[in-house]
């Protein structure tokens, strides 16, 4: 019998110093605490497995508008929504994954129905939509999906034309349009996750994204990619965020598990060397992974990562560099 531990991130960007939380980043911790508290007991109590754990924590956090995921989603270089989700169960390999989603109210709920259905393994667009629609998963419509804060973040990408992703967590966006004092602009971070360890000594990993604003249509990045964003397997579970293109040339969550598997790094060394990997390919950002031992780790190498664990009914959770509570053994 394990001890069960549930790891969670809300993603990770930034660069330079850490400025404090903005005015919105109460309401994001809050939604991970609720996760940690519902789902953690949950699996404590062992009414849900491991594979439900995650699915449950990251449709919650696609539910909250403050995150890049399900609504609250970034908007590309059109001003549509496109979004991806991945899900992998660590006992069989069994794994579901989709992406170009318009209307899915929980990509991650479509994700886990291919996982379920054992094929196909990963559908994108109006197909997977309409295999969700017959499904009877939730559909909504694309403008039910945008939010306030989306919309003002995009119209200051458009205007300023910087890279997709560089309003992406800019909370003072909407503050300006409003005419009301700006936050500190930080930016680009993207990206939900969570990975889990259950009672019976089972591991899953889930991973779903609105993606990078002002995004190129058509793009996807390392989310919806099994072995880029996320990975489980007997030994390991990881969920990935950041610059998804890094992540997606060197495999990162595939190349985490190897690294693992195949050498005497330990837990810590090996998230370190995964993210150092994706730095010469244009790539930042962090991961939250853990072992069937119950020990885990949550790097990140930007300036914040929204992040929280459970462990033997603790609960911690975090934004920036503090670095209590980030790695450890349940």
């Amino acid at each position: 019998m394990s001890v069960p531990v549930l790891l969670i991130h809300g993603g990770a960007g930034g660069d330079g110093s850490w400025g404090g939380p903005t005015k919105l980043d109460s309401g994001r911790i809050d939604c991970l605490t609720i996760i940690l508290q519902e789902v953690g007991g949950a699996l404590e109590r062992n009414d849900i497995s491991a594979l439900q754990a995650v699915t449950i924590a990251v449709q919650i956090m696609e539910d909250e508008p403050l995150f890049n995921a399900g609504r609250g989603s970034v908007l590309d270089a059109q001003g549509d929504i496109s979004m991806d989700a991945s899900i992998m169960n660590g006992p069989d390999g069994a794994a579901g994954a989709c992406a170009g989603l318009k209307k899915t109210k929980h990509p991650i709920a479509l994700a886990k129905y291919l996982l379920e259905s054992g094929w196909p393994v990963m559908m994108i667009g109006e197909g997977a939509e309409e295999l969700g629609r017959d499904a009877g998963l939730e559909m909504v419509t694309s403008d039910w999906l945008k939010t306030d804060l989306r919309r003002a973040q995009w119209s200051k990408w458009q205007t300023t034309k910087d890279r997709p992703g560089s309003t992406d967590e800019d909370d003072g966006a909407l503050a300006a349009i409003l005419d009301h004092d700006p936050e500190t602009e930080r930016a680009p971070a993207g990206t939900v996750g969570a990975v889990a360890l259950d009672i019976d000594g089972e591991m899953a990993a889930a991973t779903s994204t609105g993606g990078l604003t002002g995004k190129t249509p058509g793009r996807i990045g390392d989310t919806a990619i099994i072995g880029a964003g996320t990975w489980a397997d007997r030994r390991v579970a990881v969920s990935c965020t950041g610059i998804g293109e890094a992540y997606i040339r060197t495999a990162a969550a595939k190349r985490f598990a190897d690294l693992f598997e195949l050498t005497e790094l330990t837990l810590a060394d090996v998230g370190d060397r995964v993210l150092e990997e994706v730095v010469p390919l244009g790539g930042r950002g962090g991961l939250i992974a853990l072992n069937s031992h119950g020990e885990f780790i949550l790097p990140f190498h930007t300036t914040l990562m929204y992040r929280g664990v459970w462990v033997n009914g603790r609960i911690t959770t975090a934004i920036g560099p503090d670095s209590s509570g980030e790695k450890g053994k349940s």
